[in-house]
């Protein structure tokens, strides 16, 4: 998939862009601003598909509290004791220490959990114990998350070190070279075991000659009890089953109104896996849902992505619900259907290339709602599924998620940004012109090929790269797009109007891996989510190597540092070496080089390059991270109790939002062992 500097609190900003009446921005904490989506044409759709969205987005819904879950073992009691007294307090609302206890629980909810949902470190509050305490102490005990027999005194016990103890829980996922990952790691996803003991159990599983192998432990938690090691599984009458017991009861009805046979398959075997937690049959069910390319309506629903596994084993649950966008939909099935053509063209060495191109399907979708790991932040582009074996022989499915794109670019229009940071006026206007359009075709090509390009090498363990491996992997689907952006082929399809527009992306690349993503996090920090390695690994990287032809430069104007790019063509030619590259590792499985590449280019900042655009861009009073609020859907029914409609709206603030799902889809006890 593709896509915490103001450590102060404060009032919550209320901000709005209306465009075409409708406001786009709702309002902006610490380094987040929450944003509205629409969903165009959602009532131009018939009935039967309104309805499977309705069902489908109610099923998302319920798994909110398993990602909570996932995240920490005391987020739901945190965020549940945060809510009571949030909404129970009596005392003065413009105290300091109130403001600050609001903008800590929105942060909690914006992270589904205690932790930074992109830099993973721990919230500090800016209120004090006492004031905490007090206002718990004041909140009627039937309203707080209290365990049967425990004292609030108790609870206060329990989570106050975890809350207010720096040294305790402090990273949700640590990726730093030679500590134990695992017992580093505050995520939840692991009990009692050590870095060696999971790794040595999963690698006990696999079998080198399997061609089609399980995606061990995906759905399950690892723990040791009483000296033994074995898998909690999420599942029916399993872990989390509470919560996957109503997952299952939306899906049940999803199914009822499938548009058609194959989509109808998909659901009951998404059901089936629930039931048993059965990893052969996820297989089973990620192929039927690769297969189902006639459905306009489509979703995941389910364990998907690893990046909050320190070991990139685990999936954390998220879910969207989307359907087609029929017009935009025409670019990516013009890329898709030369698939085959990219990839023999490309710069990798030819052992690593696929000698057939199967089932590459890519859509632009417009989200109708965002769950779990997708809200409320999302990415903007999903390739699935993850699984090697079936992406050589089913292929994969791929997205542009139109409408957040669009909502992510008439939000940033004129905030002042490019302004700050851009070189001259020269990639002002070359941004301005072109920007919004290599963003999604740069977007197209990372996830409809990037992802399902190349291959493994017969008997190469699919996790060989192991905490390496989302780096690289999204460093490979990066550079995959990178170098074909300039591509004549891409002008002669139609997909970018001439030989210039690509050096948009490329500037704004270049920039970002470089210099401005460092707004993303704090000062003395390294770098640590996947996303972010990745680009500053290939920007590091090619500013290097094309250091002594002057290919990209970091130049000072004023006192500020700039990015400069010199030759276009020569940075191209660079991509496509470290394309090269990366592909050889993940074919290979070479964890060294991986090790090599990541530590060298991926992980470390200049302190005083990162102080200066800190600095920078705190001028601007912009929120590096943004996330949305999702549309509220209605079923209207008739005296009999039939769904004759179901309307959209788009009212509800965050808060308010918030607070309804904490009480309308709260599936889970506070402690899941």
């Amino acid at each position: 998939m593709i896509m915490s500097l103001l450590s102060s609190y404060g009032n919550t900003k209320k901000t709005t862009t209306k465009v075409d009446n409708f406001d786009y921005r709702v309002e902006q904490f610490a380094d987040l601003q929450i944003l509205r989506y629409r969903v165009h044409d959602f009532d131009q759709l018939p009935l039967k598909q309104k309805e499977l969205i309705y069902f489908l987005s109610q099923g998302a819904l319920q798994g909110r509290d398993i990602l909570f879950d996932q995240n920490g073992k005391y987020n739901l009691t945190i965020r549940r004791l945060l809510e009571a007294v949030y909404t129970n307090y009596a005392g003065d609302k413009k105290d300091t220490n109130f403001v600050n206890m609001e903008t800590y629980l929105k942060r909690v909810w914006f992270s589904n959990g205690i932790h930074h949902h992109y830099g993973s470190e721990k919230f500090i509050p800016g209120f004090t114990v006492e004031f905490f305490k007090g206002a718990i102490e004041k909140t009627d005990p039937t309203k707080l998350p209290l365990e049967k027999g425990q004292t609030v005194t108790q609870l206060c016990d329990e989570v106050f070190p975890v809350i207010f103890d720096p040294k305790i829980m402090p990273k949700r996922v640590n990726q730093v070279d030679g500590e134990d990952l695992i017992l580093t790691s505050a995520s939840n996803y692991y009990e009692g075991v050590t870095q060696k003991e999971a790794e040595d159990f999963y690698n006990a599983m696999k079998n080198p000659n399997d061609s089609t192998p399980i995606s061990y432990g995906l759905n399950s938690r690892l723990v040791k009890e009483n000296g033994k090691i074995f898998e909690k599984v999420w599942k029916v009458g399993g872990l989390y089953s509470s919560a996957i017991d109503k997952i299952v009861y939306w899906l049940n009805k999803a199914e009822k109104v499938a548009e058609n046979d194959a989509q109808k398959a998909v659901i009951a075997k998404l059901i089936e896996y629930y039931k048993t937690g059965d990893l052969k049959t996820f297989d089973d069910y990620s192929i039927l849902w690769v297969k189902d390319l006639n459905s306009r309506v489509d979703f995941t629903n389910g364990f998907t992505e690893t990046y909050g596994d320190p070991l990139g084993l685990k999936a954390s649950w998220e879910s969207i619900v989307n359907f087609k966008d029929l017009e935009a939909t025409k670019r990516t099935e013009t890329i898709s259907a030369n698939a085959k053509w990219f990839e023999d063209h490309s710069p990798v060495a030819k052992k690593f290339k696929k000698e057939d191109v199967k089932g590459v399907s890519a859509k632009v979708i417009t989200a109708a709602i965002l769950a779990g790991d997708l809200y409320p932040s999302t990415a903007i582009g999903i390739n699935l599924p993850n699984s090697n074996w079936i992406r050589a022989h089913h292929g994969s499915k791929s997205v542009t998620i139109g409408n957040l794109t669009d909502a992510y670019n008439r939000a940033a229009h004129g905030n002042g940004f490019l302004e700050e940071f851009a070189y001259s006026k020269a990639e002002i206007e070359m941004n301005n012109k072109y920007a919004d359009l290599t963003g999604d075709v740069h977007t197209d090509l990372h996830e409809c090929l990037g992802h399902g390009s190349g291959k493994l090498l017969p008997g190469v363990d699919p996790d060989a790269l192991k905490a390496y491996g989302s780096t690289i992997e999204e460093a490979r689907a990066d550079l995959f797009g990178l170098y074909y952006l300039p591509d004549k082929k891409l002008q002669e399809l139609g997909v970018v109007p001439d030989e210039d527009a690509y050096k948009a992306e490329y500037y704004t690349y270049m920039m970002n891996g470089l210099m401005t993503q460092l707004v993303r996090i704090q000062l003395g920090n390294s770098v640590e989510e996947s996303h972010m390695r990745n680009r500053q690994l290939i920007a590091r990287w090619a500013f290097e190597k094309g250091a002594a032809d002057k290919v990209v430069e970091l130049v000072k104007k004023g006192g500020k540092t700039y990015v400069r790019i010199n030759d276009y063509k020569k940075l191209r030619v660079l991509f496509g070496k470290l394309l090269a590259e990366i592909q050889r590792i993940k074919s290979e499985g070479d964890l060294a080089a991986a090790r090599d590449l990541v530590e060298t280019y991926a992980v470390k900042v200049d302190p005083a390059l990162h102080a200066e655009v800190l600095e920078r861009y705190k001028k601007l009073n912009l929120a590096p991270y943004k996330g949305f609020l999702n549309p509220v859907y209605q079923a209207v029914t008739n005296k009999d109790g039939k769904i004759t409609d179901v309307k959209v709206s788009y009212e509800e603030g965050y808060a308010e939002q918030m607070l309804r799902y904490g009480k309308e889809y709260s599936t889970l006890p506070n402690r899941n062992e």
